[in-house]
């Protein structure tokens, strides 16, 4: 078992969980509110990404013993949905969304869950890495100590993230938002690399 520090496991959630990719359809969700119903949303998503990180720890290995998968055949599976996952960021292209800004207030809490907190932060690639990470610790109450720590670090990213989300893109612009994106991107690309290189020695360990 590899004894993973805090700081590897916030890392390696920072490059998957990262809520940069859904700011933009979160900006079109707070057009137009009041700063309270804007801090609802704000809280609702985050809510949201905690519980679903928290439920991928907690439940993961043994959804994965229930379905009888090896680990090394989620590594590698998880590995290529986070390369899909980090393509996708690094090409990102502006894509159009449904007017938003019309919606009812209902509608939009419903999107601040999906798709913004799920599965635009805490995806699949989230999930998958998650469930990784928490491979043979359940039995060691420090790992999982360390797990847990990242995750609500993680959260408070994402929190203040969406909080200041106007004040980021102002400050980045355009440009800065997708270089930003793509930067993510590539590492969540080489986490996935890593994914597979481990799932694929696993299985055969004589390669």
């Amino acid at each position: 078992m590899q004894n993973l520090s805090f700081q590897h496991y916030l890392l390696g959630l920072f490059a998957v969980a990262n809520n940069i990719p859904a700011i933009p359809l979160y900006l079109l969700l707070i057009d137009g509110l009041t700063r309270k119903e804007q801090n609802k949303l704000c809280l609702i998503a985050t809510i949201a990404s905690f519980i679903t990180m928290v439920v991928s720890m907690v439940t993961g290995m043994g959804i994965l013993a229930f379905f009888d998968i090896s680990v090394n055949a989620f590594r590698i599976a998880g590995g290529l949905l986070l390369l899909g996952t980090g393509f996708k960021m690094m090409d990102s292209v502006e894509k159009s969304i449904e007017s938003a800004g019309e919606r009812t207030l209902a509608k939009k809490i419903s999107t601040a869950i999906v798709p913004i907190a799920i599965p635009l932060t805490t995806g699949a690639g989230t999930m998958s890495t998650i469930i990784l990470f928490s491979q043979d610790i359940h039995s060691f109450p420090y790992l999982e100590l360390k797990l847990f720590l990242a995750i609500v670090a993680m959260t408070m990213i994402i929190y203040f993230t969406f909080r200041y989300s106007p004040k980021i893109v102002q400050l980045l612009g355009p440009t800065g938002m997708d270089v930003l994106t793509k930067i993510f991107g590539l590492i969540t690309l080489a986490l996935g690399v890593q994914f597979i290189l481990t799932g694929i020695s696993g299985a055969f360990p004589g390669i």
